[in-house]
């Protein structure tokens, strides 16, 4: 069961990311401004942020045995209108808004891997979960030598296919766990109660970092690559793919030493060492060594970060929310990755550097480090002297 929630987080994660190895490609066709490029590429983000919430619900309610295959399937008619009918900016717009469904995915593995492994085993099987994350490298190893060599049309038709092949097996072979919770309630009702836990919004906050820088980067990474340090988009997408592989990498480490030292200590070495490289990346040094060397290290740092976030929602949300939790953590994370491409190109816009951007990343990271050190350490404290008591 995790190795197919892991496969099709993975496959619908390519498909979310197929427009961000394209966006020069888009802004020289289209003529577009540094801003407009910014929203092409965070559209899908902030869509597949805010699903979440609905479909992480209703994956409690129903199962992912229902919902992989379904999503997978409704996330297809996206990947063809972008790659064989959308021409203009309004439209590619449109499609990116509906390809954001394949973002949501994550709300559904969450919750089925959680109810397959037992708590102290989360944090590493979650980790290995986030190795789905991984699609997003896909994209960027695959999409800009697809189009070049093939057409246009062919990365979203090979994506397309992938979708639906997976959505079969997994229809033939997904089994939600036999134990299970099943909510109680309305929707509306569950999402208050679940938005009012505490857990909630503090780990909302540090995915909305950890899980957002990594999301803002992968997609933004070949933009500010091409602008910053006028790279080829093929060079930019191959960089930009490195990153990717190296925080989906990481991802399981920071699980897996959750498990083992605790996820507290492993937020704050994160955190502050996201600090310090973002800090050494807003002073755009050359890309070689010292650029590559910080963006790297953030890479890494940001994948542990996540993985050592979903160790604890593993471990602080109740059974029958683990899908609701995850829901508003995931969209909160997707909602970090959103906002970032958007000041990242104002910021390019007004100034015509990112050095500013890059340190506000670096002073919010700081507060991560603080906010975990403090109230979230706090929390779990507080889960660990209540564990004897629950059944």
């Amino acid at each position: 069961m995790l190795v197919l929630a892991t496969v099709g987080f993975l496959v619908n994660f390519w498909a979310w990311a197929l427009i961000s190895p394209l966006g020069s490609a888009y802004r020289d066709r289209l003529d577009l401004t540094g801003f407009q490029q910014s929203v092409l590429v965070a559209v899908p983000v902030i869509v597949g942020s805010l699903g979440r919430i609905p479909v992480g619900a209703l994956t409690d309610r129903i199962g992912a045995r229902v919902m992989f295959p379904v999503v997978s399937l409704l996330t297809v008619l996206p990947v063809l209108f972008i790659g064989l009918v959308a021409e203009s900016f309004a439209s590619l717009i449109v499609g990116g808004f509906f390809l954001g469904l394949g973002g949501t995915t994550f709300a559904i593995g969450v919750p089925l891997v959680n109810a397959w492994y037992p708590p102290a085993r989360r944090g590493t099987a979650l980790g290995l979960f986030g190795i789905g994350m991984g699609g997003t490298a896909i994209s960027a190893f695959t999409t800009v030598r697809l189009t070049d060599n093939l057409g246009a049309e062919a990365p979203f038709l090979i994506v397309a296919g992938v979708l639906v092949l997976y959505a079969a097996v997994a229809a033939a072979l997904l089994r939600d766990a036999p134990n299970r919770t099943l909510p109680q309630g309305s929707f509306l009702a569950r999402t208050w109660a679940t938005a009012k836990l505490p857990a909630t919004g503090q780990l909302s906050f540090l995915y909305a970092v950890g899980f957002g820088g990594f999301v803002a980067f992968s997609v933004y990474l070949p933009t500010y690559l091409g602008n910053a340090f006028d790279l080829t988009p093929e060079d930019a997408a191959f960089r930009t793919a490195g990153f990717v592989v190296l925080a989906v990498a990481m991802r399981p480490v920071g699980g897996a030493l959750s498990d083992r030292i605790g996820a507290i200590p492993v937020l704050v070495v994160s955190f502050l060492g996201i600090t310090v490289l973002a800090a050494l990346a807003a002073l755009e040094l050359p890309l070689m060594p010292i650029g590559t060397i910080a963006f790297l290290g953030l890479a890494a740092l940001l994948g542990a970060s996540s993985g050592a976030t979903f160790a604890v929602v593993g471990r602080l949300a109740p059974p029958e929310k683990v899908g609701a939790v995850t829901g508003l953590v995931g969209a909160a994370g997707g909602l970090g990755g959103f906002v970032p491409p958007l000041v990242m190109g104002a910021v390019y816009d007004r100034l015509g550097d990112y050095s500013l951007g890059l340190a506000l990343l670096a002073v919010v990271s700081l507060g991560a480090a603080l906010f975990t050190r403090g109230p979230v350490a706090r929390s779990a404290r507080g889960d660990a002297r209540d564990e004897p008591h629950r059944t």
